[in-house]
């Protein structure tokens, strides 16, 4: 599989973890395995929203954590790429600093069902 292009996304239905398993004001890695390879994907959790992004930074398309599920600023107020320093919002993935300023993280869609967070259907 090296070099074939990550999947940008996942089907709606997949069960990731229980709610609980992801503290307010933390976030967590997730590798989904499908057909066409394995999806890199976070959550972020915010009281009870959550945000998930693909795991790729816009500027240089690498991960953002260098440490697994280490994703946040140390207050947990943005997103940060552990590489380059950019700081993206939680709520809407744009990068509000860092060189790649305007640009977004693109969206995972994800829901909270039952108590557990789930992928969900891109929203139009």
């Amino acid at each position: 599989m090296t070099g074939a292009a990550r999947p940008s996304g996942t089907p709606a239905g997949i069960r990731l973890c229980a709610l609980e398993e992801i503290g307010p004001g933390a976030a967590r890695n997730f590798v989904v395995q499908l057909e066409a390879g394995r999806f890199h994907g976070f959550v972020v959790r915010r009281d009870d929203a959550v945000y998930g992004y693909v795991d790729r930074c816009p500027h240089a398309g690498l991960p953002l954590a260098r440490q697994l599920d280490d994703y946040l600023t140390p207050d947990g107020a943005l997103i940060l790429c552990d590489w380059h320093g950019a700081l993206f919002s939680i709520a809407d993935g744009r990068c509000v600093g860092g060189p790649c300023k305007g640009a977004r993280l693109t969206p995972w869609p994800v829901a909270i069902e039952g108590g557990w967070i789930t992928t969900s259907a891109p929203q139009e």
